[in-house]
């Protein structure tokens, strides 16, 4: 079983920036690809961000491309997601999820349970 426990959310001016954390605990953290995802209410789940159990590769969407970055501190279990220039339409739910492969790859097998982000205009 793994746990992961998301932090850092809030509600931030148009321009500025974020940085969450997700703190996992259960199946060794340094295994598992880890990823971000977003949801608004009403709409589906999309994906943000993704980072492989090493950090070597990531991956983002389009629409998080140049303004979030992620990484990951494998000695504390922790990945992160440093969101910069944040837009309205950042504003979502945004959770963390893991993956039981060293790449970003298949369905997330563990989430957890959501930081609100609120941009305001």
């Amino acid at each position: 079983q793994v746990r992961l426990v998301e932090s850092g959310g809030g509600l931030v001016q148009a321009g500025g920036s974020l940085r969450l954390s997700c703190a996992a605990s259960g199946r060794t953290f340094s295994s598992s690809a880890m990823g971000w995802f977003r949801q608004v209410p009403g709409k589906e789940r999309e994906f943000a961000a993704a980072i492989s159990a090493s950090g070597v590769m990531r991956y983002y969407a389009d629409s998080v491309k140049g303004r979030f970055t992620i990484s990951r501190d494998n000695a504390k279990n922790t990945v992160y997601l440093q969101m910069n220039s944040l837009k309205p339409e950042d504003t979502a739910v945004y959770y963390c999820a893991s993956v039981n492969n060293k790449i970003w790859a298949g369905l997330p097998e563990y989430w957890g349970q959501g930081t609100q982000v609120t941009v305001s205009s």
